[in-house]
């Protein structure tokens, strides 16, 4: 009996072995692949969307811009183009939320230095003031990566139809002065496709780690195409 179960102890280790990656394998097959839901302006607080779009359900993308980053440089669309992004807004006179939405950029900054799929674009609500030179002096001080991360000043109006039209980050209360944008602390997540797939509390620690599993998670389904 012993001669029996030595002479076929190593049959039974790689038959046991083999049959362990295959049930791994059929309940990784098994399992539903996480995606990321398509966000659309009715899917967000009417007060944050334009009255035009707080109807709209489907199609949504984030509109043609064109500003000016932190070099003096013009930013577009084509800048971000078959690029996932991450997009928010702020003013770098900000003594409130921004300078803890700008750390936590600088978090994801870390993360996605090396890359080359994902890029970050925040955009200034007091472009009057936010001028390239006070820009510039703003990522020099927060260490801001020109390859990784735009800030972008430029025309209010564009900037404001922005903010209200595409990526639903602003609320309409204000007193018609510099400071009438009063934005979100949101960080939007963009695909390739300039479609929202996820907003985050940019101040909280654990929105941000939920962002960066959610990059992966939209990049999983490119490589999967």
């Amino acid at each position: 009996m012993r001669s029996f179960f030595r002479k076929y102890r190593l049959f039974g280790i790689v038959f046991f072995c083999l049959s362990a990656v295959i049930i791994y394998l059929f309940y990784n097959a098994l399992q539903p692949k996480k995606v990321l839901p398509i966000y659309q302006p009715a899917d967000f607080n009417p007060e944050l969307v334009d009255l035009s779009l707080q109807h709209v359900k489907k199609y949504h993308t984030i509109a043609d811009f064109s500003l000016t980053n932190q070099n003096g440089e013009t930013i577009t669309n084509d800048t971000y183009k078959d690029k996932i992004y991450i997009a928010d807004f702020f003013f770098t006179t900000c003594p409130t939320i921004c300078p803890i939405m700008t750390d936590n950029m600088v978090t994801i900054q870390k993360k996605i230095l090396n890359d080359d799929d994902v890029m970050l674009l925040s955009h200034s609500v007091t472009p009057v003031i936010d001028s390239v030179a006070q820009l510039k002096k703003y990522a020099i001080e927060k260490g801001v990566n020109e390859r990784k991360w735009n800030l972008v000043t430029g025309d209010k109006k564009q900037i404001y139809a922005l903010a209200r039209k595409s990526y639903m980050a602003v609320k309409t209360d204000g007193d018609g002065g510099p400071f009438d944008m009063i934005h979100t602390e949101n960080f939007m997540l963009v695909d390739k496709e300039k479609r929202i797939r996820g907003t985050y509390d940019g101040t909280n620690p654990e929105e941000i780690e939920k962002l960066l599993s959610d990059i992966e998670i939209l990049k999983n389904s490119y490589s999967e195409k």
